[in-house]
């Protein structure tokens, strides 16, 4: 499975030309990712727009201290678990609030709830 559909690619990148005009921007997550023999979840909102593999919202890798940052998606997808198992777009996800929101509530509960 990719890790982003050509859509959500698109609306990343996007996201990245809006943010780069106007960094108080606060966009609701495009994606969701996560690893499913761990706690790893990443919502991502945009794409730099020169540099598409690097993507930019909020983070937990299991250590139950999220924050928002920036990875690269070929990182993302190198990652293996156990028996070969890889990161997974979670294919039923709709963003409900901003990635601000996402962030404060991620942090007040020490784990990402989406």
């Amino acid at each position: 499975m990719e890790l982003l559909t050509a859509a959500q690619r698109e609306k990343m990148l996007e996201n990245g030309r809006i943010y780069k005009n106007d960094p108080s921007f606060d966009p609701v997550p495009v994606v969701k990712l996560f690893t499913p023999w761990t706690d790893c979840t990443w919502l991502l909102t945009d794409l730099d727009t020169d540099d598409d593999d690097i993507a930019a919202g909020l983070c937990d890798l299991g250590f139950h201290e999220p924050e928002l940052g920036c990875v690269r998606l070929s990182e993302i997808k190198s990652i293996r678990g156990p028996a070969g198992l890889r990161v997974e777009r979670d294919l039923h996800f709709v963003a409900k609030k901003t990635i601000s929101e996402y962030a404060q509530e991620a942090r007040a509960a020490g784990a990402i709830r989406a």
